[in-house]
């Protein structure tokens, strides 16, 4: 086994290429690709159980840091391995891929580590923690020959092309901007006056990983760690990589990889919890072409309501809305519509979700083509960027109010509206915006060739959350 006590002195073995390729099994056509699911959550388990589907897979490994996590996989995969410690996996030769499901301050270093070992990898949206640790793992890919796959499924779904053919044809005229939203419902995650004691069942050393041992004062260990900044990248990194992927994909066709310049403001209202991201988080986007806001809630359309928050007239489920001259598309997975300016449903599209990612990953193991990927691991890359400097913007704002946050972009009256809606749904859950509030953000100005920022805005603070600090033994390598 490589440990990480002396991973640093064999990262700068010249010959780990060649050690990697050749652990890599060769596969026949009809040999069975042999897969490990790592970290078996909710979508772990649900990743699991998708990839076992595709014909000639097998979930042949299982691995959590958590054992009472591992007891209730078992029951599906019976046959397969466990342990908590995914260095096993990387040990094991007969494995082929792995499926990175952890939490997102894992997703990196488990992904480099497999590539290291010979292996091919899908790994769960956001495929990074931060920016800089996103582009060590497209490096690592492609000094290792690895396919890499990112878990944005509707990057899979055909009526994309559809949608794309649509737009080109110019029936709802040229683009004048772009709405992501995600209006989906959380609750509290509570805030405890001592630290929680992680379960008997986990090993925290492993379930922190790269993360640093800092108190944890919410409620429930597992999954709220999307909340905390340590381990998780709010509502923004969550289901952003999905929304603002589809952007990317559906609307520049991936020409644009980072935007301009960004803007972020919002607060975590209602909750007087241990959750550190926003809860409500409003984004503009300036890509040089097409602009684009963002705007993302968390608390219901009014207090005690079991409904999400909805957008004008557009169904609360469309995350895209595409405004155009002529008129405007609304969509989100598995579908959208065409409407003409007074709302009237001019054109439908149907598509399946992306539920054949999966397939499309296995295609691509045994193709060794990287170009067979839908969801190639730099593209994802570069929309999990997105997120990642949107919640920058937010983590170096100030105090303000909403005229403070209309001010930043004055002119651009997209902007003004999406502030302009923030009173109305906070008095609907019962919550009085008081001065200082409103976290108003800086306007950061991006080098999207070097992935970094630039300018007045490029300060040792803003510089400082591209990258992160590692726990030893768990470093993210600067040399892949």
């Amino acid at each position: 086994m490589i440990h990480p006590a002396t991973r640093r002195t064999f990262l700068r073995n010249t010959a780990l290429a060649a050690t990697a390729l050749s652990a890599s099994r060769v596969l026949g056509a009809n040999e069975t690709v042999r897969v490990a699911a790592i970290g078996l959550g909710g979508q772990g388990m649900g990743n699991a159980k998708r990839m076992a589907k595709v014909p000639g897979v097998e979930i042949a490994y299982l691995c959590d840091a958590d054992t009472a996590q591992l007891d209730k996989a078992k029951l599906a995969f019976p046959n397969a391995k466990t342990t908590q410690d995914l260095r096993h996996v990387m040990d094991d030769k007969s494995i082929d891929a792995v499926v990175v499901s952890t939490g997102n301050h894992w997703h990196v270093l488990a992904s480099i580590w497999a590539c290291q070992a010979g292996k091919d990898v899908y790994v769960e949206k956001p495929i990074s923690h931060n920016i800089w640790e996103g582009r060590q793992l497209v490096a690592a890919a492609r000094k290792y020959g690895r396919i890499v796959q990112g878990g944005t499924q509707q990057r899979s779904d055909p009526f994309h092309d559809e949608l794309k053919a649509y737009l080109d044809s110019g029936t709802l005229g040229a683009m004048k901007y772009v709405r992501c939203n995600h209006y989906g419902m959380r609750a509290t995650i509570g805030k405890r006056q001592t630290p929680i004691t992680p379960p008997t069942s986990v090993d925290y050393n492993l379930w922190l990983g790269p993360a640093q041992d800092v108190p944890i004062l919410r409620e429930r260990f597992h999954y709220d760690w999307h909340w905390n900044w340590n381990t998780g990248n709010g509502e923004l990194g969550n289901w952003g990589p999905h929304i603002l992927d589809d952007l990317r994909n559906v609307v520049f066709r991936d020409k644009i990889t980072l935007p301009k310049r960004v803007l972020a403001g919002g607060g975590r209202y209602g909750w007087d919890d241990a959750g550190e991201t926003p809860n409500t988080h409003f984004l503009y986007y300036d890509t040089g072409v097409v602009p684009v806001i963002m705007d993302v809630h968390n608390l219901p359309r009014q207090k005690g309501m079991k409904a999400p928050d909805v957008y004008r007239r557009r169904r609360s489920s469309a995350f895209l809305i595409i405004e155009c001259e002529g008129g405007y598309y609304a969509g989100g997975r598995g579908g959208g519509s065409a409407h003409d300016p007074a709302g009237k449903v001019i054109q439908k599209f149907k598509g399946d979700g992306g539920g054949t990612h999966a397939a499309n990953f296995i295609a691509a193991v045994r193709s060794r083509k990287s170009s067979d990927l839908k969801a190639e691991i730099e593209q994802i890359h570069f929309s999990s960027a997105w997120c990642h400097l949107g919640n920058i913007s937010w983590r170096l704002g100030q105090a303000g109010d909403l005229d403070m946050a209309k001010a930043r972009l004055k002119d651009f009256q997209p902007w003004q509206e999406v502030i302009e809606d923030l009173p109305a749904h906070l008095t609907a859950n019962e919550v009085t915006l008081k001065p200082g509030d409103v976290r108003v953000g800086p306007i950061l100005e991006i080098d999207a060739e070097k992935e970094t920022f630039i300018g007045e805005t490029a300060t040792p603070e803003a510089l400082a959350l591209l990258k992160r600090e590692y726990r030893e033994g768990f470093v993210v390598p600067e040399a892949v």
